[in-house]
C-alpha cells in the first residue's frame, strides 16, 4: 500500500488540504485495494462443503426426475 504524506502549503485551509488528500488517496488506488479487501469469505469446513455438495446432487436428481416425468414446476 502507499504512504500518503501531504504539508500544508502556506496559505492553504483546511478544506483545500483535505480535498488535496482525498484526491491523492483516489488517484493512488489505496481507496480501492481497501474496499476489496473488505469482506474476506471465511473459509468453509470440510463437513460442510460435503454437505453442500451432496444437497446439490440431491436437489439436481429431483430436478431431472421431475422433468422426465413432466411436472410444471421443479
Amino acid at each position: 500500500m502507499a504512504n500518503i504524506t501531504l504539508r500544508k502549503k502556506e496559505g492553504e485551509s483546511n478544506s483545500s488540504l483535505v480535498y488535496r488528500f482525498s484526491k491523492k488517496v483516489v488517484q493512488s488506488g489505496v481507496l480501492k485495494e481497501v474496499k476489496k479487501h473488505r469482506f474476506h469469505p471465511r473459509n468453509v469446513n470440510r463437513r460442510k462443503r460435503r454437505a453442500s455438495a451432496l444437497h446439490r446432487e440431491r436437489r439436481k436428481l429431483e430436478v431431472e426426475k421431475a422433468k422426465r416425468l413432466g411436472t410444471p414446476r421443479f
